[in-house]
This record gives C-alpha cells, structure tokens and sequence, in this order.
C-alpha cells in the first residue's frame, strides 16, 4: 500500500534543454517558435469551463459544458496545455502529435474518446469525453489493493485489450499505470479508458525506440511476452472474446521470409516441439488472416491489416511491413509453417519447460533439417566475422560436423549480446 501511494504522480526527471545560445527552458529559450497549431479558435464560445478535475506535468484538466453543437449540454473533459510552457519545438511538437494520436486513435471502447482541439495565444484545449469514475489507483487503494480473481480478470484483459490496439496502429503509449486509466462511471462494473498520450509515440515495425520515459516505478524489468499473446494465457483465455491482431506476427514472418534454409529447418522443428495448448495463440492469429483452403499469402496479411487499420496506423506507417514480404506474392503458408515463421524463440525461453521443447525440437532438428557446416559457413549463417570462429568450433561435432545442441539454441536465438548474457 505504501508503495501505491509513493508511485502515485511520480515521473522520470528530464534534463533541462539548452538552446545555442546556452538558455535554459526557464530563461526563455523559446523565443522565435511557431506555436500556432492550426486549431479552431472559439473555444470560449463552444464550451463553459468549469472545475478543475486533474493536474499533469504538462497541463491540467477541467470540467466542462458544450453550448451548441452535437455535444449541446453534454458534459465534457478539456485538457489545457499552456503555451507558455511550450519552450522548445519538440515540446510544441509533442502536443500536436498528442492530439493527432488521440483524433486517430478515437473509437476504441477503452479508449478516452477525443471530440475536437481548439488553442488562444495562451492555450491549447484538447476536449475529450468526460470518465466520472475516478482512477484505477484510486479504486485499488479504497479496495485495500484486494481484488478478486474474476475483478483483477477483467482489468487486465481491458489493459491489455487497448494496449494491443495502439500496438497494431503503430502507437506506444510509453507511460501505462493506474493513474492513467479512468473509469468512465462510478459504477463497479464500469469500463476504463486509457488516457494521457502527451508521451506517446509512433513506432513502426521496424524501428525501436531507446529513449527512457514514462513514469520511474512502472518501468518494466524486462518484456517476456507481449500483450496480445498475454490475451490467450490460460488465466485470461476466454473463447467469446476475439483475439486482437498482432504486429509482432508481421515481423516474425518477414524475418522468417529473408532467413537461409537452416534457419528455416530450425525453426519448424522448434514448432513442431510444441503441445497444441501452446500453440493455441499461433492459431488465433491464423485464424485472423482469413486463411482459404488452409493457406495464407501477402493478400491475406494485407486484408488483416486494412480490416483493423485507423489514421493513426496510416501515420506510423505499419503498412510499410507489407513491402518486405513479398515473397508471399508469389507461394503459400501453411498453419504449419505459419507457425516456424510466427515462433519467437526469446519468448519461448521464458516458459517454464523451455529446457524439454527445446530438446525435443533439437531431436526434430536432427531427423529433417541438421546438416554438416563448417565454421565459416557458420560464421556466415551468423553473420559474424573470423573473429568468432573460436566460439563457433564448440558448436559443431567433431564426429559429423553437424550442428550441436549448444549449436542449434545458438542458430535459434542468433549471436547477440541478449543471448549470450545470463538473465538473472
């Protein structure tokens, strides 16, 4: 309990930008930006401010009252950022982009739904739909932090259900926890809506972002699955509801796609090692594709994509992952080698017998896919340099010159610093 209450409106300290001149943010640094944003300008004739009903790092957020429009008497959440506080162009940039993502995002049922942006020369004002139900912390503190199974269920399944939306649109939102969940009533059974994307961002398929934000007690140790596989764990299966598509499947199998032949052996033995219970995610997600007559191609991908697609997926470009399979222009998958391509050895480690699949599928290795290699051969498979051929010789027999067992987990995982450092 004690530690809720400390991580409660606590955030990772940024370092003061300076500008050319050595000007810190607080000694007016900004003079010179454009902070016009393009937005309507008749905030105060639209809506009646009321009561302040929350405060962030980077503005705060009233009550308010629509005076015309669709939204006439409608009750409403506004956001206010001030100019003022916008002293660099990134900081102007973040809002627009907070707002885009919320206008491209909108319409998802845990999703803080977006109605409009206008801005004064002091303020930009974001107008959302109001949640009178208070925060998830909140609730969790007045429970004692004491929920039962079935009520801890359906948090987490609505956490992981819009977290996995933004995921396939292109979106992380960068800084999930309690405070930033709302319940759109004050009902027990109320929905809850993610709020609070001013630190959000794009992230396309390719591309991996380092930059270290959020908030410092909820920063994950590490990420062993991600939150659509999470959907289909045994404790959160559930067959009425639909498994959201996974973007992480799109670039298992592009990697699949440019992988040699050995790769490709390697990683159908792995997936014939595994039960059908921990197949039962790969499944789902087949399923997603629409396949025809059992087979999937890149028109199938493509369908998927576009069937869930919004603004904010065309924005992060997600579709761009469609170029780099092409291959499937031109042949066919099979569930069987949809799941060697879908597989992530780095997830499957984490499970618990990950020491028996893996055993079993090096005995599948062996029957259809090992094959003598000598270590420059090997080295080139790894894309390594000679450099490594001292590590490489331990990984090959000398009674065959066929990959080892050590050899094999090594060609699954790749010669990187993640497999080669012990996880503690």
């Amino acid at each position: 309990m004690s530690a809720l209450l400390r991580r409660q409106k606590t955030a990772v300290a940024e370092p003061i930008a300076e500008g050319e001149n050595g000007e810190t943010r607080e000694n007016g640094g900004d003079r010179g930006l454009d902070k016009s944003f393009g937005y309507s300008k008749n905030f105060g004739a639209k809506y009646e401010l009321g009561k302040e009903v929350g405060r962030g790092h980077f503005g705060h957020t009233c009550w308010a009252k629509c005076k015309k429009g669709v939204l006439k008497n409608q009750s409403v959440a506004v956001k206010i950022i001030t100019k003022a506080k916008m002293t660099t162009a990134i900081s102007i940039e973040d809002v627009r982009r907070e707002v885009k993502l919320l206008k491209g995002l909108s319409g998802h049922k845990h999703m803080v739904q977006f109605h409009d942006a206008f801005e004064d020369d002091q303020n930009v004002y974001i107008v959302m739909e109001l949640c009178e139900g208070g925060e998830l912390l909140d609730r969790i503190l007045a429970r004692g932090g004491r929920y039962t199974e079935n009520d801890a269920k359906s948090i987490v399944v609505q956490i992981l259900s819009v977290a996995s939306f933004c995921h396939l649109q292109g979106v992380v939102h960068r800084d999930l926890k309690p405070e930033n969940f709302l319940f759109s009533t004050r009902d027990e059974d109320s929905a809850l809506k993610v709020i609070d994307f001013g630190l959000s961002d794009y992230a396309r398929p390719d591309q991996r972002l380092n930059d270290i934000v959020g908030s410092a007690y909820y920063v994950a140790p590490e990420e062993k699955n991600d939150c659509f596989q999470a959907l289909t764990h045994p404790w959160l299966r559930d067959e009425d509801r639909a498994v959201p598509l996974d973007i992480l499947i799109y670039k298992l199998v592009k990697s699949y796609l440019r992988s040699s032949p050995l790769k490709r052996a390697a990683l159908k033995a792995l997936s014939k090692a595994l039960s059908e219970d921990e197949i039962i995610y790969l499944r789902a997600q087949f399923d997603l594709l629409e396949p025809k007559d059992g087979y999937v191609s890149l028109d199938n991908f493509r369908m998927a994509l576009v069937k869930h697609s919004t603004a904010a997926m065309k924005d992060s470009r997600v579709l761009d992952i469609l170029d780099t399979m092409k291959p499937l222009s031109y042949t066919q998958m099979t569930f069987e080698e949809f799941c060697a391509a879908a597989i992530s050895p780095h997830q499957l480690e984490a499970l618990e017998g990950w020491e028996t699949i893996a055993t079993t599928a090096f005995e599948f290795f062996e029957l259809e896919g090992n094959r003598v290699i000598s270590v420059e051969a090997l080295a080139q498979e790894m894309n390594v340099g000679p450099s490594a051929h001292t590590i490489l010789r331990d990984w090959i027999r000398n009674t065959d010159g066929k990959l080892n067992f050590l050899g094999y987990a090594k060609l699954l995982h790749g010669l990187t610093i993640r497999s080669n450092t012990r996880h503690h």
